[in-house]
This record gives C-alpha cells, structure tokens and sequence, in this order.
C-alpha cells in the first residue's frame, strides 16, 4: 500500500479538513521536549508525528525546548534530543528555539493578566496552596490574597522578578475559578520564584514561567496550527484555550491529543530512568539497555527500524500498551534485509583439520555479504588447517534433535567444506579442549561424492588469522511484563541476566576494520553492533572491538 492509499489517523483528517476549509494555508507543528533526561522510544513517536505532518502538508517543524524548569535541566540534555531528532532523520525549521527565548515576553503578558484583573500574587506557601485547591469532590476556596490590587500585585511581581524574596515565598496565579469541576483551572501559579541560573539566559530570572503558561503561547509565538501531543495533556487543554482567549496572542493555535506509546517490558519515566543511571544499574542514559533513543542506537536498533515501529502502533486516542516483541520484529525485518553478514565464535573451540598439510594451508574462500542482496557484494574467508567453532556446536555423542558436529559425523561449515570429527582432546578436568577432525574432499561448493550428507551447517573462523573481540549480550532488562503498573517497586523486577560479557570471542577477518553504520548479522547467532567504547585504527595489533548484540535471529523470549 502506497503512502497515498493508507488510510488517515484522526489528526491527518482533522489537518485535509482545516486545509479544505481554508482555516489553515501553512501547517506548523513543533516538538517541544523538557531537556531534564534524555528522550525515550515515547518521545519517538511524537517525533514522528510531529514532524511527519509537516512533512505531508507541506510545512514545517519546530524543535523548541520548553526550559522552564532550570532544576532538572541541562545542556548535555539539551544536544542529546538534537542529535536523536537528526538521527530519526528528521531536520526542525529555522534555528532550534526554546521557550527561554520569551520568557520577556511572557513576563510582559503576565504584567497584562495584573492589569487585566486576571491574575494576582499569592503568599500561600505550597501546602496551603494544595489545601485550599480542594479535590475532586470539594470545590476549592479562594486565596485569602486573591483581592490584591493591580497596582500591589505589579509592585509585588516586580519585586519577585527583580529576585527580592526567597524561593516559593509568592507565586503568580490567574484568576479563574477556583470551584471548577477540572481541577487544572482553580487558580493554576503560572510564575514561581526560583533563584537559580538558567541554562540559557543565565542569572537575568528570579522567576519562571509554569510549563501550561509558557508551552501555549510559545505555540502562539511561533504560528503553530496544530499543537500536537499526548493523551495525558487532555485535562490541560481547558487551560491551553483559556490563556490564549484572554492574551494578546499573534496566532490562535488549538491542541490535539493522541494516546501515547506505551511498550510492556519497558519503563519510561523520565524521573525512574535517572533513578537507574543515578544508582549505576545501568551504564547512562545511552545504556543499550534503556528505552532511550541514544540507548537504542548505541544497541544497533536502526532509525528505520523505529519508524516503522512507529508507524505500526497507529495513532489514536484510545491507550493501550504495544508488545514489546512488535519493536523487536521491526528491527529484525530491517535488519534482515540490510545487515551485512560476518561469522564470530563467541566461544570458541579449536577444530584441527588433520588431513589438511600443515604447509601452505592457507585457503582464501569468497563467501556474499548478504544471500539475497548482491549489491551488497562479497568478502574472503580465510581458511586454515585450525578453526574455531562455538562450543555449543559440538557434543561427543549427539541425537536426532543435534544437527551439528559429532564424533563419526558430518557438518558442513558455513560457505566452506564438509568435515566429519574423529577424536575430542581433554584437559585433565575433562573438559574438551579440541576436536580432531578431517575435511571430506571435494565438498567445497558440493555434496560429498560418497552421498552421506552433512546433519548441518555450523559458522567457524579461522584459528591462525581472526580478529579477537568483546561480545555484550543484552536481554531485556525487566524481566515484569508491566515493571511499574500499580504502583510496583520497579527495582524489583529487574532482570539479572540483562548483561552478559563475553571476552576473547573470534571473528572473521572482514571484522578487522568494521562498519560504524548498521549492525552486522553474526551468522547462526543473532545481529550485532560495534559499540563506541570500541578502539581501533590502522594498528590492528592494539585495537580492541566492542560488539552488542542488537537482537537475536528470532523472539526466544519467555520460551
């Protein structure tokens, strides 16, 4: 199906209608993140959403940070969103804006809601503040200082601009209504004292905007026609519309909800996933562990593979929470398709081919990057009178279920010979050590001629010439369908076997100088990427290679 033939989700209907109507001529839509974490595989979503509307109508996108909040944020925050938006390969209209850049303007708005009558300091410490809201069955009361004058209230809010008081000794709150059935509109504080430096402007502010006062008319600023964001934001729309009916806004935007991402196995708290960086369980934000976009990437998920994840949970306003195993078939179906092959012993066993001359036993074997895509070309095998296998591969006495190498019997190795094993070597723990084999010749490319045909295929390196690695293997890293839910102690549910560190694994010799761009398929074991704590250059002898397992070659989980 075409991107003309699908059918349209409720937003792309709500935006042809505006455009047909001729209440909207330019789309303008914005992602507006809090730089206070870094962004998650639920953020993903409302990037995509958001700068794929633009994409179809038309018009443009706008990155801007909602830094209201100077506490929790920070400017590595800040780069991190930036590069996972370029990353999802998408590019923001004009230069990256943040909300920081009209906190003047918001301050000169505020000064209009004083003089409008509309908004007033409150002395109210934020306990008092809470109890006089009332709840869902009691109607909140009136702030015993919600009658101040204009002219007490413009000298007070100068006073807390201008950093006179202490933090939280006044806050500025709109005049609405303080029984009303939602609870977001009983006098909401749009301006709260706080002596703290800003990431953007510095020491100039004693006093930040709320989130609901700043995000609405940084829309407003920028022309935003359709402000786009998630279900949780639904209660907040009486209060969007309210400020932009009683300022002087350029633009009138309006706000639409849609049910945000929500993945079992996962937990993307913003406040939960700091918890684990904070606490060492993970490695940072970029873990790939984490739910993370960096932490994604870092594993070798591709951003083609998560948007058409993205683009596979629909967009509705009904919430539901998508199996964890709908990402993982993304990402193998594209890696299936685009990942280049290589073959790794992640523990190796040595295999002597004993019917192989020790001298000049070097053999250079042409194997294809990829079975079904020529154009990706081809690499060299080298093969060797010693090769490594994977130790799993290999039992002395095997059974019907066993298709790979046992003593009296054939496998082939992968895009090589056919070779039968004759003895098991042990060391004095009785552990196998090596395996005593012999080719059966004739069998490069062919059956063998006595017609016993090999029980399998199994990968191998070669032993003399290989490239020594370090294998990550990453699980999931709750082992709790829903870690959270309920209130649960999500510590609790993590899965202690998330991690597993393989060293002195073996590759194949295209591994030497690998590519950074997409994981490669390790055949027979599953798709892995090379991991940025990887070191390595034209000094092969002092290089050292990082691979995480992305994903296996099919769901094994809970089976």
């Amino acid at each position: 199906m075409t991107d003309t033939e699908k059918p349209l989700n409720f937003i792309q209907k709500i935006i042809e209608e505006d455009i047909a109507s001729g209440k909207t001529t330019q789309v303008q839509t914005r992602f507006p993140p809090e730089p206070n974490g870094y962004l998650h595989i639920g953020h993903a979503k409302s990037i995509c959403l958001n700068f794929g509307l633009a994409k179809k109508y038309g018009g443009q996108c706008n990155l801007r940070f909602d830094d209201t909040n100077p506490e929790k944020e920070d400017v590595e925050y800040v780069e991190s969103i930036k590069n996972d938006v370029k990353w999802l390969g998408f590019e923001w209209a004009d230069q990256v804006k943040f909300s920081s850049s009209y906190f003047d303007q918001l301050y000169d708005w505020a000064v209009y809601l004083i003089k409008e009558g509309k908004a007033y300091v409150c002395d109210l410490t934020q306990e008092e503040t809470r109890e006089y809201r009332g709840n869902l069955t009691e109607a909140g009361k009136n702030s015993p200082f919600r009658e101040r004058s204009v002219e007490e209230n413009l000298d007070l809010f100068e006073r807390m601009r201008d950093g006179e008081f202490e933090d939280g000794a006044r806050s500025l709150r709109v005049k609405i209504d303080m029984a009303h059935g939602n609870m977001q509109m009983r006098d909401p504080i749009i301006y709260r004292i706080k002596n703290i430096e800003h990431h953007q402007t510095g020491d100039k502010w004693h006093i930040y905007p709320s989130y609901d006062y700043a995000h609405g008319q940084g829309d407003a600023i920028e022309g935003v026609t359709h402000s786009v964001c998630t279900l949780e934001f639904a209660e907040h729309q009486p209060l969007y519309n309210w400020f932009i009916d009683n300022l002087p806004v350029p633009s009138k935007p309006r706000q639409y909800e849609f049910s945000r991402l929500n993945v079992n196995y996962l937990v993307t708290s913003k406040r939960k996933l700091k918890q684990l960086v904070d606490e060492n369980v993970v490695n940072g934000w970029d873990d790939p562990r984490m739910p993370t976009i960096s932490g994604m990437r870092r594993r070798g998920y591709t951003a083609q593979s998560i948007r058409n994840f993205i683009e596979s949970t629909g967009v509705t306003r009904v919430d539901g929470v998508v199996d964890m195993s709908q990402l993982e078939f993304s990402v193998r179906e594209d890696l299936n398709e685009n990942s280049p092959r290589a073959m790794c012993i992640l523990r190796p066993l040595k295999v002597t081919l004993w019917n192989v001359p020790e001298e000049n036993s070097t053999e250079y074997l042409v194997a294809p990057n990829h079975p079904q895509r020529e154009d990706m070309g081809t690499r060299t095998l080298i093969f060797d009178r010693e090769i490594y296998i994977d130790k799993e591969d290999f039992q002395e006495e095997g059974n019907k279920k066993f298709k790979r190498l046992v003593i009296g019997k054939r496998v082939r190795l992968r895009n090589a010979y056919v070779i039968e094993a004759d003895e098991a070597i042990k060391d004095s723990n009785g552990e196998i050590i090596e395996v005593k084999a012999r080719i059966i010749e004739g069998t490069l490319g062919n059956n063998p001629e006595d017609g016993i045909k090999p029980k399998g295929v199994i990968h191998w390196v070669s032993a003399i010439q290989n490239v020594d690695c370090e294998v990550r293997l990453y699980d999931r890293l709750f082992n709790d369908i829903a870690p959270d839910a309920g209130g649960k102690d999500y510590m609790e549910s993590l899965n202690p076997d998330s991690l597993e560190v393989l060293t002195g694994c073996k590759g194949e010799v295209s591994l030497q100088s690998p590519r950074t761009d997409i994981p490669y398929q390790f055949e027979r074991e599953g798709y892995y990427f090379l991991d940025a704590d990887s070191d390595y250059d034209q000094d092969l002898e002092n290089q050292r290679l990082v691979f995480n397992r992305t994903i296996g070659l099919r769901d094994t989980w809970d089976k």
